[in-house]
Order: C-alpha cells, then sequence, then structure tokens
C-alpha cells in the first residue's frame, strides 16, 4: 500500500500491473479492500488503482462533510502522483458518485466509466431523510448501525449462503470512523443528478444493476439508459454484485476493458 499527503491528510492506495490504467472507487462503509478478489485477473493485463476515499479505509478525513468532487479531487491528486493521463474508472455505489464527479470535472482523463450498484440520480426527499436518520443514530449506536446496514446491502436469498463474506464486510465496515461516516452521508445528500453525463459524452459506459438491490430500485434505475448509448448489464442479486455475483462481474468487467 502506498499514501499520499493531500491537503495535510493522507490518502491511501495500490498501485498493480501494467497497461492501461483502470482506477476502482469503492462504495460507502467499504474500502480498497473490495476489489481484492479482482486485482490479480484485472492486472494481468491492465495497470489497476484502488484508492481509499476520504474518511474510509487508511485515507484519512479531509472534513466534516465530504462532496463527491472532493472525493474526486483526491483521486485526481493519487493519478497525477502516478503520471496518469488517462483511466477506465468503475465505481461501486457511492464509488460510482464520485467516478461521476470526477467525469464533470476531469472529463480529459475518462476513458470508460462503470457504474456498479449506482447511479446518476441524486437522491429523493425520502432518501435525504433517512440520511438525516441514520446520522442521527450513528451518534449513539454506531456499532449496531453499521452491522444491519452491511446486512441489508445484500438480497435475502444470499444472506446465509455468504454469511462468512458478510461478516468480513461488517468487519471492514467498522473501520470507518464516525466522521467519515457523517461526512459521507453529508456529502451523498447533497450530490446532484449527473445523468447528463451519460447523454453527452462519448467515451464508453456500462451500467451494472442487481434486480434484488434493496438500495436502487432495478426499475427506475434502468431508465437512465434510456435514449443513451450506455451498456447495460443486469445481474440477478442484491447491491453488492462484486461478492454475490464474482464470477459474472469479473467477466463483463474484463470484457469492458478490452473494449
Amino acid at each position: 500500500m502506498e499514501t499520499l499527503l493531500y491537503k495535510n491528510t493522507q490518502i491511501s492506495y495500490s498501485d498493480t500491473g501494467k497497461g492501461t490504467a483502470v482506477v476502482l472507487l469503492h462504495g460507502f462503509l467499504e474500502n480498497k479492500t473490495m476489489w481484492n478478489n479482482y486485482i490479480a485477473e484485472f492486472s494481468k493485463k491492465n495497470r489497476v488503482i484502488t484508492i481509499d476515499l476520504l474518511g474510509h479505509g487508511e485515507t484519512e478525513c479531509l472534513g466534516y462533510i465530504h462532496t463527491m468532487e472532493d472525493m474526486a479531487d483526491a483521486v485526481h491528486a493519487v493519478l497525477n502522483e502516478l503520471k496518469i493521463r488517462k483511466a477506465i474508472f468503475v465505481g461501486h455505489s457511492m464509488g460510482g458518485y464520485a467516478a461521476l464527479a470526477f467525469a464533470e470535472l476531469y472529463p480529459e482523463v475518462i476513458k470508460g466509466l462503470v457504474l456498479l450498484n449506482s447511479t446518476t440520480f441524486s437522491d429523493d426527499h425520502e432518501r435525504k431523510i433517512n440520511r438525516n436518520r441514520s446520522i442521527k443514530i450513528a451518534h449513539k449506536e454506531y456499532t449496531n448501525l453499521v452491522q444491519l446496514s452491511i446486512a441489508n446491502l445484500f438480497s435475502i436469498d444470499n444472506r446465509e449462503r455468504l454469511s462468512a463474506e458478510i461478516e468480513h464486510v461488517k468487519s471492514e465496515a467498522l473501520k470507518t470512523p464516525l466522521q467519515g461516516y457523517i461526512a459521507a452521508q453529508e456529502g451523498m445528500k447533497i450530490r446532484k443528478n449527473k445523468e447528463h453525463l451519460l447523454h453527452l459524452t462519448d467515451y464508453p459506459k456500462l451500467i451494472i444493476l442487481g434486480k434484488k438491490d434493496g438500495v436502487l430500485n432495478y426499475e427506475d434505475n434502468i431508465k437512465q439508459v434510456e435514449g443513451t448509448n450506455v451498456e447495460l448489464v443486469s445481474l440477478p442479486d442484491g447491491h453488492m454484485s462484486h461478492i454475490e455475483n464474482q464470477e459474472e462481474l469479473l467477466t463483463v468487467l474484463t470484457t469492458f476493458f478490452k473494449k
């Protein structure tokens, strides 16, 4: 693991392999280790960069609100350090929001974009209320809140089959400090709709959705690709496609990188 000092904040990242750069961005309450089962395969033909986003993993908090633009700027600092001029981005959930913010701020760097269990839509009123409620609970019952939140990311059908994996995800999630949790929730709450990027950009784009995703409604989110040239892949399970549908996802992503 390598680190970079950015705005007096330590950013943690990894850099593996050679070839076209692929930047893998984790989701909320995750960290760069979520990609561990993919790096070996991807790095056979690509240079693979994983980054702990602000307030997650081994990256420190920058403030009390981490906007998606703040996260994108930190990612850009890492790519500058590594002298990477163009890259394919894959963002899981919140990582997708950060990737979209990056695509708007630094369009010249984007070679391809994958939103994995993620959306271009901003939070609706109900989601904002839920985030506010979660922030209040976090101050009092952080551990219980995180553990419950993680279990709900998996489809009901998979919770028994993947019980060991779920426990591991919970333990990684609890490494996220309270400040990191709140700052990310605040940042996601105020993010803007980025649907226009699907229509107005000409680099290859792929959206991967889970049909039983309890976080992002499948039927609502397939509407994003209407009238665009964005490729849509639907997987059968929940919000954690990188665990629930690992083999299928590996194939889908390696195929996209070849394009």
